[in-house]
């Protein structure tokens, strides 16, 4: 049958234009964490469920496009997350990576990031290295580093030494205990010896005698996750802080605390990015977040809502993904969240905000469930943060020649 002239034409024409009928291609933002294993808890699940959250506070799509939240879990090795990302990118249409704990696989991102073009929000990850000597100008740091836990408890407990350190043999543990241990130091204190021990230690007693018999009045733990949370119980079974020796904590989540239990924990001190129970806002978020995961929210699960959120404003904003755009809207606009007022990302791409110093309640100053840390005082970011101009990021180097 041969089709009328009309016909015809109207024929050839739906087929010479573009598929405006088919679904708008998703914008896909790709977390990557721990999914099942020592930093599980402080990530993991709990930082897809942030993610979602900020797509779903966000309206669900932007410019026209749904957004998409896909998750991967690297198994804390550099090769596992470096494959995932890639395969991301190149395959799968993701343009940009999420949360990201443990610094060295956070290290190998980053360098993918530069590669590709596509933006690198750590939330979880700590390495001061990943806004210094490893800066890019894809990268963005949102939650805390390394430098600011030092900075924090470091500094608050400089005088409580000498010190030993208890270090995670791997990126994240090295720039953890070189950054405290320069805080000790400057702030009057000492540090008279360090072990360091694999990731994933189930018995930490050897390391724990060496620093007991160091002359050490306080052991600091520069570790994450389980590890720390085993080191921890394990330091109180044989006593040591019944023996007049400090512990410290010097990356803790307040999973960890619930891990360990206020008896145990009581009186550590730790520096936090966020804390679900702060004010009117951040318990509201946290009990939204709460319904969905059990769990009261840590300082990276909701960091990577607020990463997530503010890059979608920008995308807005910008009217476009592309990468540079984005980055410079996101850095040219205030971050405005619970998490953070007034928050800004500086041209290394270390997002400067207030931290707060904490210490573990006591049992009996506990009144309702996950009611565990109490403030200290707030950190201005200018004091949590280093300083600009100390980091070696190239990239400042280049603004200032500019």
């Amino acid at each position: 049958m041969r089709l009328s002239l009309p016909l015809a034409a109207l024929a050839a024409t739906l087929l010479s234009l573009p598929a405006l009928a088919a679904d708008p291609k998703p914008l896909r933002i790709g977390v990557l964490n721990d999914q099942s294993g020592i930093y599980a808890d402080m990530a993991g699940p709990g930082s897809v469920i942030a993610a979602k959250m900020a797509v779903e506070d966000f309206g669900g799509s932007v410019l026209g496009r749904p957004i998409e939240i896909i998750a991967g879990d690297h198994q804390n090795k550099p090769d596992v997350g470096s494959a995932i990302v890639t395969r991301w990118i190149d395959e799968d249409g993701v343009d940009v990576i999420a949360d990201i704990p443990t610094s060295s696989v956070l290290l190998a991102v980053q360098e993918i990031g530069r590669t590709k073009n596509k933006l690198v929000l750590a939330s979880t990850g700590g390495s001061s290295d990943f806004t210094g000597k490893a800066c890019a100008p894809t990268g963005i740091h949102w939650t805390y580093d390394t430098y600011a836990l030092a900075a924090g408890t470091g500094a608050s407990l400089a005088k409580d030494g000498p010190w030993f350190f208890v270090t995670a043999d791997y990126a994240f543990g090295t720039a953890l205990e070189r950054d405290t241990a320069k805080a000790v130091v400057a702030g009057g204190g000492k540090v008279v010896g360090s072990v360091k021990h694999p990731q994933g230690t189930a018995d930490f007693s050897s390391f724990l005698l060496q620093g007991q018999g160091s002359g050490a009045k306080l052991i600091a733990f520069a570790n994450a996750g389980s590890d720390t949370v085993n080191a921890i119980k394990q330091a109180n079974e044989f006593g040591i802080p019944q023996s007049g020796i400090k512990l410290a904590g010097l990356y803790l989540h307040i999973t960890d605390i619930h891990a360990i239990g206020l008896q145990t924990a009581q009186g550590l001190i730790l520096t936090q990015g966020f804390y679900w129970d702060l004010n009117d806002e951040t318990r509201a978020w946290s009990k939204r977040f709460y319904e969905k995961h059990k769990a009261m929210p840590t300082m990276g699960q909701a960091g990577t809502y607020s990463a997530i959120l503010h890059y979608l404003k920008a995308v807005k904003a910008a009217g476009t993904t592309d990468t540079a755009t984005v980055a410079a809207q996101m850095k040219a606009t205030p971050v405005d969240d619970f998490f953070s007022h007034g928050g800004r990302i500086r041209e290394d791409g270390r997002m400067v905000h207030d931290l707060y110093l904490l210490q573990v309640k006591t049992p009996a100053e506990q009144k309702y469930p996950w009611d565990y840390l109490k403030l200290i005082r707030t950190i201005p970011g200018d004091e949590a943060f280093r300083p600009l101009a100390e980091g070696g990021c190239p990239l400042v180097r280049q603004q200032a020649a500019k």
